[in-house]
């Protein structure tokens, strides 16, 4: 670490660095162990599949709902103090899980956990791309390695008790506390920066002016979705009259339509989000039979791709100084489309080897796309930075998961009603999704069928499930256009170069 640190910096800043890189350890902690644990919890509460699904839905729109809405007052009530919140929702929400008793405490347990990793998301990207005001993206990559990270060493702290016959499920959600409690005690009483722009004397509404009323209008309406689906808010006029109130509102008090190219980043963490975040668990059920004939529990991929971006982020210093951050993002959505294409081909241990070529694309996306942002909107403050972070956590489970859902229901109605007419006129029907309808299994139907049909039904499933890999490739090359017209962009205007406000000032000067 000594010798990655730029000339200057002091012992208790390094300590806030890894404070927050350990409290990024804490959510990814919470993330894994509370999926490795739904199935199990399921059996023991006797919970349905949709009440299962609730579960792990509510760990993903609090999230950004927490995130966006400290971004608007994190400077005003401090680091520390939501550094605080974040610590206190992990510890109850690990406490509630833990005395769980059903569906109820287990949903409210996740719906806090999610809130506090949204604070700690909304408080360690700022902070750090303050203190690293001249090398941004590379120490937000080093810092998002804590995600893979904690997904790799919780993951193992989990297998390996069961492992050890030390098997009750409260056992390995006390894990959790460890890291819970490591950054608590790195935190406390830490003194943290001043934030870049509030240093550099921008004001709050110039902040809200680089988001302006279209990013105000994108992230509402995201957010919007979510909430009035949590209160069962249904008709289509309640919710548009929400978000004309809100961005009406925030247009009013800042006048702008917002940065374009900040706009235009907004958009590319859609697909971005969903194929780092959105294809993990598809990629995992696909390797389960394989893993099983070797031995391993199906998360062993997880594991593996998380140990693989770990140590890629580490090293993403030494990258952005040869290739610009964009030209990293190029290059990761072509290696990402290659890995989706090689995945939807593979079989057997091959699977493993296009997983590794998938991991190896989606690494450097989500930490680098943050850097650009810091590096180009330093005036967006937390607000910018977190913004398009609420967006991609939103994206996944509003627009990703189900067009990844469409792709899968299409492929396999395809291939059962070209392998075998009968089965597909017997066990699919129409249901209903985001855009209209769409022919897919009917699995209570299923449940019905005789062995074998189960088995030709189950074969062909396997198979279409992973030739729709192909099809989510669009998601990296939408990515890639994207990437290229930026490339171009800054091209015509010399090159990309970040933004430094103390620069500006001084010209100004």
């Amino acid at each position: 670490m000594s010798q990655e640190q730029p000339a200057g910096i002091q012992d208790h800043q390094k300590r806030l660095f890894w404070g927050c890189f350990v409290a990024l350890i804490a959510t990814a902690f919470g993330f894994v162990i509370r999926g490795m644990l739904l199935n199990e919890w399921g059996v023991e509460f006797n919970l349905s599949g949709a009440e299962k699904g609730q579960i792990a839905g509510v760990g993903f729109w609090p999230f950004a709902v927490s995130i966006v809405l400290f971004s608007l007052i994190i400077d005003k009530i401090g680091y520390g103090t939501a550094m605080i919140f974040a610590f206190v929702c992990h510890a109850l929400s690990a406490t509630m899980t833990i005395f769980a008793t059903g569906y109820d405490m287990l949903w409210y347990a996740t719906l806090i956990f999610a809130l506090g990793c949204g604070t700690v998301e909304a408080v360690i990207n700022p902070v750090v791309a303050t203190l690293f005001k001249k090398d941004k993206t590379k120490w937000l990559n080093i810092l998002h390695a804590g995600w893979p990270g904690g997904m790799v060493i919780g993951g193992i702290c989990a297998v390996a008790l069961g492992a050890f016959g030390i098997g009750a499920w409260q056992v390995k959600v006390g894990l959790i506390f460890i890291p819970t409690i490591a950054y608590g005690i790195m935190l406390f009483g830490q003194k943290f920066p001043v934030q870049e722009r509030v240093e550099s004397g921008v004001s709050y509404l110039a902040m809200l002016k680089e988001v302006g009323i279209l990013g105000a209008l994108i992230i509402v309406s995201l957010m919007t979705v979510e909430v009035c689906r949590f209160f069962g808010i249904e008709s289509m006029i309640a919710r548009a009259a929400i978000i004309i109130v809100l961005v009406g509102s925030y247009g009013f008090y800042v006048k702008s339509l917002g940065k374009p190219l900040f706009i235009f980043l907004l958009f590319i963490m859609m697909p971005l989000a969903t194929t780092e975040l959105g294809t993990d668990v598809w990629i995992t059920s696909l390797m389960e039979k394989p893993m099983e004939a070797f031995g391993l529990p199906p998360v062993s991929v997880l594991l593996y791709t998380s140990v693989i971006m770990m140590v890629l982020r580490f090293s993403a210093g030494s990258i952005v100084h040869r290739i610009s951050p964009i030209g990293l993002l190029m290059g990761s959505a072509v290696i990402a489309i290659l890995g989706l294409i090689f995945l939807s081909k593979a079989a057997g241990f091959g699977i493993l080897a296009a997983a590794t070529l998938y991991a190896f694309g989606k690494t450097f996306f989500w930490p680098t796309m943050l850097g650009v942002v810091a590096e180009q909107f330093p005036k967006g403050g937390a607000m910018t930075l977190n913004t398009i972070a609420g967006v991609g956590m939103l994206a996944v489970g509003i627009v990703g998961a189900p067009f990844l859902g469409y792709f899968q229901d299409t492929s396999i109605a395809s291939s059962l009603e070209k392998q075998n007419p009968a089965l597909y006129k017997e066990y699919s029907a129409e249901k209903k999704w985001v855009l209209g309808t769409v022919t897919a299994l009917d699995h209570d139907k299923l449940e019905s069928a005789s062995d074998e049909d189960k088995a030709l039904v189950g074969e062909i499933e396997e198979s279409a499930r992973k030739g729709a890999l192909m099809a989510v490739a669009i998601f990296p090359g939408i990515m890639l256009v994207c990437y290229i017209i930026l490339f171009f962009y800054f091209k015509s205007k010399g090159g990309y170069r970040a933004v430094h406000l103390d620069e500006d000032a001084e010209a100004a000067a």
